[in-house]
């Protein structure tokens, strides 16, 4: 698949070894999320979704001030001046977000400098966040009188529990990467300079192992993660199925018998 623009080249995508790369593309306002980027980032993680060569997708900002800034401010007075155009605002993004939090392949946020509201909530409806030394992490939401949503509120408090939740909703307030980390906010946290390099072995870490495997870790977790009366026990024991009989675990077994590496087909 060649590389695309989406959303006035303010969405690129792209393919690397097996890997799809999704790029917020507005460096000027900080990676800032307009309504057209929302609907141009659906657009890509469709694609990549539909792409049998791709097995991961990073998400990642341009320039190195920002993964994304938060929403476009500038868009408000237009497309969230008041409640009913909110709601509008939010219907057409909230598609967008529900098809990353849905997500069949693995997907990882590599994150440089600001992460903030909107940013925040791309971030954690990815599988995987690392972060440069450079990044800062907030949801400013009080400081503009805007109440964050359920599902975003859902993905913080798992993440980091209840009270740090309440701290960051509450103040407004940044954190920088080390405090990120140590509260759970992401994984790992490197030097700026070494965070694509690091970032790109993970993915095609992931990318080298079984397809079928990693969506039956993806599936069950995500079960884990819901109230027990709404878990779908049945997709956690079909994928476990589909597992064992694969042809990719006759391959794992092979490969591991005659030492050497595995080609798996996601089958």
């Amino acid at each position: 698949m060649s590389d695309k623009s989406l959303a006035d080249g303010k969405i690129l995508q792209s393919v690397v070894d097996g890997v799809g790369v999704i790029t917020f593309n507005n460096p000027d306002k900080r990676n800032a999320m307009s309504l057209e980027m929302w609907e141009g980032l659906g657009e890509a993680l469709i694609a990549l979704r539909d792409d049998p060569d791709v097995r991961v997708v990073i998400l990642v900002g341009a320039g190195d001030k920002a993964f994304v800034s938060g929403a476009d401010i500038s868009q408000f007075e237009k497309t969230r001046h008041n409640a009913e155009a909110s709601e509008e605002y939010s219907r057409r993004s909230a598609a967008q977000r529900a098809l990353l939090a849905d997500y069949p392949k693995p997907t990882i946020a590599c994150i440089r400098g600001f992460c903030l509201g909107g940013g925040m909530q791309v971030a954690m409806l990815t599988d995987i966040r690392i972060s440069g030394a450079s990044g800062q992490f907030g949801i400013p939401a009080a400081k503009l009188g805007i109440a964050y949503g359920y599902e975003g509120l859902r993905h913080l408090v798992s993440l980091v529990g209840p009270s740090w939740a309440r701290l960051i909703m509450y103040t407004g307030m940044r954190i920088d990467s080390t405090e990120a980390l140590r509260i759970g906010l992401v994984d790992r946290v490197l030097p700026d300079a070494e965070l694509w390099d690091a970032t790109m072995e993970i993915a095609r870490t992931i990318s080298g192992n079984a397809p079928l495997a990693i969506k039956a870790a993806k599936i069950t977790i995500a079960q884990v993660l819901k109230d027990p009366a709404d878990r779908d026990i049945a997709a956690i024991k079909q994928i476990g199925i589909d597992c064992m009989d694969s042809a990719d675990f006759r391959e794992g077994r092979s490969a591991f018998m005659e030492k050497r590496k595995p080609k798996f087909k996601g089958r």
